[in-house]
């Protein structure tokens, strides 16, 4: 077992101490020892940094301490616990894999309006007006698009859950976003407006009644698909906003069209 020797120099001074074990091998550095091992400096902590090189050290501390993960941190002599517990103990937020968020379309918006005046700003056109939002939706889609193309399976298997359309005719749940993405990049170039617009008012129509029976007629409890299919988004409001954004962008392209 490796001991760094920065815990020695901290001796004698007014520091406070910790001890963490944690697993530093050639082929794996544990990532949550590094954020422990962080974490403890950041709140003043001089840390006695104990590395486990191998497998059989890392399996010698479990069985001392009775636990089954590391890293594994004291101080003051008392077992903390890992990391999640290391932050409980300074009173900081846990994160819980399974809970409801909406962290991750707040994302995707947030991205697409930066994205939005990057190419009003590159294209010369004002900041704020039609034009301006249409992109945005035409961004919005191609960003969700892209989310629900990294796991088409997973994805395909919440969509499931509620589209009704895609119940009738599974292969929907595989093809819907790659229409997705079709419909955002045409629209985002403003070509072949005869075949996005009425595709974007077409899904998202489809959506839109499909999110509003699953919540608000039958008061079913599902997550989203709508950023792909390891999202913890709740299935309701957001849902409805995309295929309405969808809806209205097809509209404004099809009114402007007809006006041309």
């Amino acid at each position: 077992m490796s001991r760094p020797t920065d815990f020695a120099l901290a001796t004698g001074t007014d520091l406070k101490r910790a001890v963490l074990y944690r697993m530093v091998m050639p082929e794996h550095v544990c990532p949550f020892g590094l954020k422990a091992r962080y974490l403890l400096k950041h709140e003043g902590y001089a840390v006695d940094d104990r590395w486990l090189t191998t497998r059989g050290e890392q399996d010698a501390l479990k069985a001392k301490y009775g636990v089954v993960t590391t890293p594994q941190i004291f101080i003051e002599g008392e077992r903390i616990g890992g990391y999640d517990d290391l932050r409980r103990y300074f009173g900081l937020r846990v994160a819980d894999p399974k809970a409801k968020s909406y962290t991750s379309v707040v994302a995707v918006f947030a991205v697409a309006a930066l994205l939005t005046l990057a190419i009003d700003a590159l294209t010369g056109a004002p900041l704020i007006g039609l034009l301006s939002a249409g992109r945005f939706i035409a961004v919005s889609m191609c960003l969700l698009a892209m989310l629900k193309l990294q796991d088409l399976e997973r994805f395909s298997s919440m969509f499931l859950g509620y589209d009704l359309l895609a119940r009738r005719y599974v292969p929907y749940a595989y093809v819907y976003p790659f229409v997705e993405l079709t419909a955002g990049i045409l629209m985002l170039s403003g070509i072949l407006t005869w075949f996005s617009a009425p595709v974007a008012l077409v899904i998202g129509g489809i959506g839109a009644a499909s999110v509003y029976k699953a919540v608000y007629i039958d008061k079913r409890d599902l997550k989203c698909a709508c950023v792909g299919g390891s999202s913890n988004v709740p299935l309701g409001f957001v849902s409805l906003t995309e295929n309405a954004m969808m809806v209205t962008m097809a509209l404004l392209m099809g009114a402007t069209a007809i006006a041309a």
